[in-house]
């Protein structure tokens, strides 16, 4: 007989004020919370990793040729670019 294997539950974490919750339902900009990431100028949860909010762009002097990620320092990027 094989055993029924648990389903994990995702738990979503809410991009604007940083709630969690079990039911992307309940949040107004949900963001599955294993896959999120802190904006580290910032403090906003985002689903993507290359967020660039209003306080980075200010400080941005380098783009990754290969992936395409803005940076303010070149040792933050894999192969930069000066813009």
């Amino acid at each position: 007989m094989k055993k029924k294997q648990k389903k994990h539950k995702k738990s979503y974490v809410c991009a604007t004020c940083g709630i969690t919750s079990g039911s992307k339902g309940h949040l107004c900009n949900p963001v599955v919370a294993d896959k999120g990431f802190e904006c580290e100028y910032c403090g906003a949860v985002v689903g993507n990793p290359r967020h660039l909010c209003k306080p980075k762009a200010t400080k941005i002097s380098f783009v990754c040729e290969i992936c395409g990620r803005a940076a303010a320092q070149k040792s933050e990027l894999c192969s930069p670019e000066k813009i």
